[in-house]
């Protein structure tokens, strides 16, 4: 049932739900898979020259705290696509040009917020996590078998999800419905939790398509040595992870257009390039 009318209204959806944000993201990626394809490796290339620069540190700063903004490039892609267009790499950069004021705020909270649950692991692994992940020092065989590091990596997964969830549908009800910066993040919040069960399915959805799938397919290609590895590394991970995080970003869009406008007719499966 919607929230109250004095907040932006949401629908609760059943737990299908999960796994249909996926399906139909999916849908309207192979609708138009090489405008999808432009619009993520050029975000994604801006965003490795943002964090390989010669300041690394200020480009991952200037990377998180453009990625609401940036978000709504994708949102902006999804929607023209919906109506009978096709995305378009201009369509990337619409963010800048909506609601700025709000959108920067949003990642400047998205910073803070993943620096400090990266940063809590600490208090279970002392620190050992961050000093892999920076490339400092690789874990001993001991800590891996302590399982120290995977608790770890737990922990700073259930301190990063307030955080996330909080985010999630913030740039579009910036941009859809000129909320603030407040109203956005409280509101995304409270519509996630509402709907934790398809936000369950669709996490471990994710979970498993992009992570467990590449692990395994990262074992085989070791598994396969030198030649048989690039083989699979560059044949099938690659095309693969590409093809994921396209239908990723455009699951924004439909997760949050079933969830804030529920009154509109559901989509077709199966979607036609315009």
């Amino acid at each position: 049932m919607p929230v109250p009318a004095t907040a932006i209204p949401f629908m609760r959806r059943d737990a299908r739900r999960g796994m249909f944000w996926l399906r139909r993201a999916y849908a309207m990626f192979r609708a138009a898979p090489l405008p999808w394809l432009l619009l993520l490796l050029v975000y994604y290339a801006l965003v490795a020259l943002a964090e390989l620069g010669p300041w690394p540190s200020i480009g991952k700063l200037a990377a998180s705290v453009l990625k609401p903004v940036f978000a709504v490039g994708f949102l902006a892609a999804a929607w023209s696509q919906e109506r009978g267009g096709r995305p378009a790499l201009s369509d990337l950069f619409r963010g800048f040009r909506s609601n700025l004021r709000a959108l920067l705020p949003l990642g400047v909270v998205f910073f803070a917020g993943m620096t400090l649950a990266v940063g809590a692991t600490a208090l279970i692994d002392g620190g050992a996590l961050i000093a892999w992940v920076s490339g400092a020092e690789e874990p001993s065989d001991e800590l891996l078998q302590s399982g120290r590091l995977q608790l770890a990596m737990l922990f700073g997964t259930a301190c990063a999800l307030p955080t996330l969830l909080a985010l999630w549908f913030a740039p579009a009800l910036v941009v859809f419905h000129d909320a603030g910066v407040i109203s956005a993040l409280t509101t995304s919040l409270r519509a996630s939790v509402a709907n934790w069960r398809p936000t369950g399915i669709f996490g471990l959805a994710v979970l498993f398509y992009g992570g467990v799938l590449p692990a395994l397919g990262g074992t085989l290609a070791r598994a396969l040595g030198a030649t048989g590895g690039t083989i699979v590394a560059l044949g099938l991970l690659l095309p693969y992870m590409l093809v994921f995080l396209a239908t990723f970003h455009i699951a924004d869009y439909v997760a949050y257009r079933d969830v804030f406008h529920p009154d509109e007719p559901a989509p077709p499966e199966n979607v036609h390039a315009g």
